[in-house]
């Protein structure tokens, strides 16, 4: 089976059970799960957290979670479109574990982020070659914005890969989860956060090119290096987090 919107299920117990045991789920935990689609996960998550919220867009999917959790209390099923459903209204902090639809992989890593003082932690099935920009460091050519932004406020930790056999229908890549603590704060002191995030996309939007050329909009850019100890001749992906942040803070003066 297969949802209009493209979602893979994933039907292998043993790597369900993996997926739990890496989300690290306490008897107190509220979960949130996007994407459950036939239920295998849920009914594994129910069986150990307090409470399961799963955010389900597809309405014959949903009709059939309702039925299908009737009996369990700690499961509430509801109607929703993940990058846009309202994480504020759910009463206090929760973790998210989701097989996430790979189309929307981007833009809900960052629509989460936007809700970190409420998440502590994600464990998400991702597309093996996302998983690899998000866990990826300076130098290597995953390195990107995506990279530096996660990185920024959560600590994410590749667990292990799953092979595209283990879903109905299989997708045409192979698949990696991958954990994350959260933090509500930057992980790096850091002058102006929205500042920062815009200088790491102005670079990599132009990533040949070296970091110097990629910002020279800034009229003391080549200051502004010197001073942050970067040679004017880097690329962006050469650069780290920490760089990135000195390079900011001095430009924002």
């Amino acid at each position: 089976m297969r949802r209009p919107l493209g979602q893979h299920f994933l039907f292998d117990v043993n790597i369900l059970k993996k997926i739990i045991d890496c989300s690290a789920i306490i008897a107190d935990d509220t979960v949130v799960e996007i994407g459950p689609g036939s239920g295998s996960l849920t009914r594994l998550l129910a069986e150990r957290a307090k409470k399961v919220i799963a955010i389900e867009i597809d309405r014959r999917l949903l009709r059939r979670l309702k039925e299908n959790f009737s009996t369990m209390k700690n499961v509430e099923a509801i109607a929703g479109d993940a990058l846009k459903f309202p994480y504020e209204t759910i009463n206090g902090r929760f973790k998210v574990v989701a097989n996430i639809p790979y189309y929307i992989t981007t833009p809900l890593l960052f629509r989460l982020l936007e809700f970190r003082e409420k998440i502590s932690s994600m464990t998400l099935l991702l597309q093996k070659e996302v998983a690899q920009r998000v866990i990826a460091s300076p130098g290597c050519k995953d390195y990107g914005v995506l990279s530096i932004t996660l990185q920024l406020y959560t600590k994410p930790t590749l667990k292990f890969f799953v092979p595209k056999g283990a879903f109905s229908p299989p997708p045409e890549v192979d698949s990696a989860v991958v954990h994350f603590e959260v933090s509500p704060t930057p992980l790096y002191k850091i002058k102006d956060e929205a500042f920062f995030i815009g200088i790491v996309k102005m670079a990599f939007s132009q990533r040949r090119k070296t970091i110097m050329n990629s910002l020279r909009s800034f009229k003391r850019i080549k200051d502004a290096l010197l001073e942050a100890g970067i040679d004017y001749r880097s690329r962006p992906e050469e650069l780290s987090i920490k760089d990135f942040i000195r390079l900011a803070d001095g430009l924002c003066e």
